[in-house]
């Protein structure tokens, strides 16, 4: 007899000896690492929306502005704050849901509806917040230029040969900005959420492998 007949031996061995798991028992294995994980991403999302909300207290000089330029920063900077708290609201609570759904789920089919739930309900807010830090640096950006434009950038773009031309490379370079900045907060997302979705995506696998 070969090595290769020999280790197969051994290992049919160690595999008779390992005690074997039930259908129920492999499932209720996957249901509680599913919940304990649909349950931090609820954790995170109400820890992010406290951290904005103190961002949001940071006080904002405006001495240089006009009474006006002041009013209308203000009347916008309230209302992207009010879409974002309440859309906030809504994400958390999904995520809530999501969580209580899971938790009294009780069948393996109904598991894996639920997590295909929570991750295109997660996409969705990190969707939604990428897309709100974009409309928020435009509006800010915006108003700086308006309102409280540097005075060196003004003297640069008046002596420049075009005026046109100095500003298509200054809006060329809030876009890269942007990107750059939207980047750096989309690799943070995918960091936060990206390791608890992947551990869903592969108990979503093991699930699978059950209804087969």
């Amino acid at each position: 007899m070969d090595e290769l007949e020999l280790l197969k031996k051994d290992w049919q061995k160690q595999e008779a000896s390992l005690p074997k798991l039930t259908y129920d028992q492999i499932y209720k294995m996957i249901w509680k690492k599913s919940s304990s994980i649909v349950k931090w991403i609820f954790y995170i999302s109400i820890i992010e929306f406290g951290f904005w909300i103190a961002i949001s207290f940071v006080p904002i000089k405006s001495d240089q502005l006009d009474s006006g330029g002041v009013k209308l920063i203000q009347i916008t900077d309230w209302t992207i704050d009010i879409i974002f708290y309440l859309v906030m609201i809504y994400f958390i609570s999904q995520f809530y849901q999501n969580y209580k759904k899971i938790s009294v789920t009780d069948s393996a089919r109904d598991l894996m509806k639920k997590i295909i739930k929570t991750r295109k309900t997660v996409m969705q807010y990190v969707w939604f917040n990428l897309g709100l830090f974009a409309i928020t640096m435009v509006v800010v950006l915006l108003e700086v230029l308006i309102f409280n434009p540097p005075i060196e950038l003004t003297q640069r773009i008046s002596s420049a040969d075009s005026s046109l031309i100095a500003w298509l490379l200054l809006g060329i370079l809030f876009a890269v900005s942007i990107l750059f900045f939207g980047l750096i907060l989309w690799l943070f997302y995918r960091l936060l959420y990206g390791i608890l979705l992947k551990r869903l995506n592969v108990n979503y696998r093991e699930l699978k492998k059950l209804e087969v």
